[in-house]
């Protein structure tokens, strides 16, 4: 899977490749690409965003300046679905996850919160998402979080089965997983229920069952 990441900031993205489950599958099951706006700006002094016609607050990612981008890496249209990060998209979902996970390729497009050109969403992205509806000042965030999200429903990326029974699986029926339980057996008064002490494996598979949330 290749994943082209259109930004402000590339640098914000170094520590995240660093960790896992994404610096488990770099290089092998993802190639992550990361582009700079002002890398390819037509404007001058690597200038990318411009006060919205009508006035108002804040700066805004023109739509000269990210279809110059995508023109440079692709020389054409891109090859991929290409994701618009803003809270006027889709909500980012478990289900949403997986059906990006299992696309080859996937362009991100990020901004500042409420920071495009609406023909950018409109004309050059193919989807938009919106991972909550809230304000955030970095653009960055949203991209990170999908990055992360897809990356770890990627083959190597966790040990064997460790994925299946998480919180809004298929097989948990898209809800919170059971609660989880480590040494000390109790603390405070705090207890750990009996049945996860017992070792009879049956009872604690019937017990995480009837306590998935």
């Amino acid at each position: 899977m290749r994943v082209d990441v259109f930004t402000l900031v590339p640098h914000a993205f170094a520590w995240l490749t660093e960790q896992r489950p994404l610096a488990g599958v770099l290089g092998e099951e993802l190639e992550l690409r990361l582009f700079s706006y002002r890398d390819t700006t037509p404007l001058r002094g690597g200038q990318v965003d411009d006060e919205p016609y009508g006035g108002g607050a804040g700066m805004v990612l023109r739509v000269d300046v990210v279809a110059a981008a995508l023109d440079a890496a692709y020389g054409g249209t891109p090859p991929g679905r290409v994701i618009a990060l803003t809270p006027q998209g889709r909500p980012l979902t478990q289900a949403v996850v997986e059906e990006l996970a299992a696309e080859d390729e996937l362009t991100l497009l990020s901004s500042r919160f409420e920071g495009f050109d609406e023909r950018i969403v409109a004309h050059l992205a193919s989807d938009a998402i919106s991972i909550g509806p809230y304000v955030l000042s970095n653009g960055e965030l949203p991209a990170m979080v999908l990055l992360d999200a897809v990356a770890r429903r990627l083959p190597g990326a966790l040990a064997e089965g460790s994925g299946e029974l998480e919180s809004f699986s298929a097989e948990l029926g898209g809800r919170l997983e059971y609660p989880h339980f480590t040494r000390p057996p109790e603390f405070r008064g705090w207890a750990v229920p009996d049945v996860l002490l017992s070792g009879d494996h049956a009872r604690i598979d019937a017990w995480r069952r009837d306590h998935v949330r």
